[in-house]
């Protein structure tokens, strides 16, 4: 298997996670006979601060050049006072429309070990398994038209989609069900906004194509809730741009860590793939940060980009493993500290790829 691979590790703690999944998915690589390339560009504040731009010219071409993208984190304090559509933030948007990926994928599943880390009770999380599935390239934060007009004291922007562009995510979030739990949970705000009217009935015409798969609709300040209340009874959320964003953020809550969540990007020209987490540039360079959803996106890669479905099942398999065996970082670390052994980032990618090359020894 041959797969060209560009890393963009951008900001933060984003080299420091991005490095121990790239090691990874070197050594399955090596492991298995495949051919992976890796190349390195730069995005997000990185790039302002030596090209000028969020998103340079040579970091595109070569992003369209590749097989699947691997970034890291954007984001820093000292681009805070910067305009929108300068900042670090502006590159990973405009990377992501350049790719045409619209389908982000959002997995997040209850890990026993870490039922300490999360305030829901054990009981209610115990077995949750979410794929939250985001529209990406509409909504709030592409809808034209937008502005902030200091002068008026006025700002405003447009959620916009097309039946087509609900269609095309539907479709996937459907295909993801089918084999998966066949059930599928579509969220909006149809009691209010005429856009969530269009999606939820765009929805219902999809949903015609794939009759084995149990569709539902719920409102987005309800799903907030029951998302905490009862997240066993979701399988493949479906939601818009905003809705998504928030949704699968919280869903972190039933992970135990924001640093537990990979994402993976497709229907473009080029797959996209990125932890949840942000740069948390307040840990950056100090070992602090936790790998496991870098990792866990690096598997992304192996099944949505190479086909490797039993190369990304070993990886995590490989990360409830460690946690089995006791061994957290920082940002898990809660609880009876006699119970687990507090590694570093480079410490923590370690012990995954000891505990995944172990897998495919005893395979």
């Amino acid at each position: 298997m041959k797969l060209k691979i560009l890393v963009t590790a951008g900001d933060g703690i984003g080299p420091e996670v991005t490095a121990e999944a790239v090691a990874l998915l070197k050594e399955t690589a090596a492991s298995g006979g495949h051919d992976f390339t890796f190349t390195e560009r730069r995005i997000g504040g990185v790039a302002i601060v030596q090209d000028g731009t969020p998103l340079p010219e040579d970091t595109l071409k070569e992003a369209l050049d590749s097989d699947a993208v691997l970034l890291g984190a954007v984001g820093g304090n000292e681009f805070n006072s910067m305009p929108p559509d300068k900042r670090p933030e502006a590159g990973l948007l405009k990377i992501r429309a350049e790719l045409g990926g619209f389908a982000n994928l959002r997995p997040a599943f209850a890990f026993k070990e870490l039922a300490v880390n999360s305030p829901l009770r054990p009981e209610v999380i115990d077995g949750a398994d979410i794929l939250c599935v985001r529209e990406l390239l509409g909504g709030l934060y592409f809808g034209q038209p937008r502005a902030w007009d200091k002068a008026k004291g006025e700002a405003w922007n447009t959620m916009r989609y097309t039946d087509g562009e609900v269609a095309r995510v539907a479709r996937i979030a459907f295909q993801l069900a089918q084999k998966r739990r066949k059930k599928l949970t579509s969220v909006d705000k149809a009691n209010v906004l005429e856009v969530s009217q269009l999606w939820r009935a765009a929805v219902v015409e999809i949903a015609k194509e794939f009759p084995d798969v149990t569709l539902e609709h719920q409102y987005v300040d309800a799903m907030a809730m029951h998302l905490m209340t009862r997240p066993r009874d979701f399988d493949v959320v479906l939601t818009e741009n905003l809705f998504g964003d928030i949704l699968s953020d919280e869903s972190g809550v039933i992970t135990g860590s924001l640093g537990m969540l990979p994402s993976a990007t497709i229907g473009g020209k080029v797959n996209l793939y990125e932890p949840v987490h942000g740069s948390a540039p307040d840990i950056a360079g100090k070992g602090l940060a936790n790998p496991l959803g870098a990792i866990l996106t690096g598997a992304l890669i192996l099944r949505h980009s190479a086909g490797l479905e039993a190369e990304a099942a070993a990886i995590e398999t490989g990360v409830r493993k460690v946690l089995e065996q006791g061994f957290r970082t920082p940002d898990l670390a809660r609880g009876n500290t006699k119970d687990f052994t507090v590694l570093s980032t480079k410490e923590m990618g370690a012990k995954v790829r000891e505990t995944v090359k172990t897998l495919h020894v005893n395979a």
